[in-house]
């Protein structure tokens, strides 16, 4: 059954607002429409394309800014962080990013991804990886856009663990637990320099 304009532009709209991040190729497809309709309804909607809705909901969500590296060294775009808590970023899968022969992406561009994360979420002006459980789930398509949610699960003498889950749509992709070892406290580092 074909939906009235109407009604594809409502429920279009919707979709839009319960996930900013759906591409236009996506909407297509669920609507049954070609991408060149789901442009013209957005653009009498006035909903931005995708780039400007995944800049407006990162300047809405941001709390706080990055310190333990460049914001350009992070794999993937950072759309929310609050440090020492949690943080999401989006990868978007080109061709660069996959093998040629299966078009499925290489496990260390998802690694990468919620390494940076991981590294990123830390409140401090260093953080490493010390050791990372990490977990493949599914394979991961050209084309798709991984989804990275970092949470800090617990801190303790200079270490923080931090639990990442990479999803494709609903289904888990990638998960890891990362021991990331932070840069001494200023505080302690003049304690100690007082006991010298």
């Amino acid at each position: 059954m074909r939906r009235s304009k109407k009604e594809r532009q409502e429920l279009l709209k919707q979709t839009i607002e319960e996930n900013p991040f759906v591409t236009d190729e996506e909407l297509a497809q669920e609507f049954s429409v070609s991408v060149q309709t789901i442009r013209l309804d957005r653009m009498e909607l006035s909903i931005p394309e995708l780039r400007e809705r995944i800049k407006y909901v990162a300047e809405k969500n941001m709390q706080d800014e990055v310190r333990s590296l460049p914001i350009e060294e992070v794999i993937g775009d950072i759309i929310d962080i609050e440090l020492d808590k949690s943080a999401i970023s989006i990868f978007d899968v080109k061709k660069e990013h996959v093998f040629k022969r299966n078009g499925i992406a290489r496990g260390h561009h998802l690694f990468a991804q919620a390494n940076s994360l991981a590294v990123a979420v830390i409140n401090d002006e260093m953080a490493l990886t010390g050791k990372a459980d990490i977990r493949f789930t599914q394979p991961v398509k050209e084309n798709s856009r991984v989804i990275a949610k970092a949470k800090v699960v617990r801190s303790q003498k200079g270490r923080t663990i931090v639990d990442v889950s990479s999803f494709v749509g609903s289904d888990l992709v990638f998960r890891g637990e990362f021991s990331m070892f932070r840069a001494p406290s200023a505080e302690k580092e003049e304690i100690d320099e007082t006991r010298n």
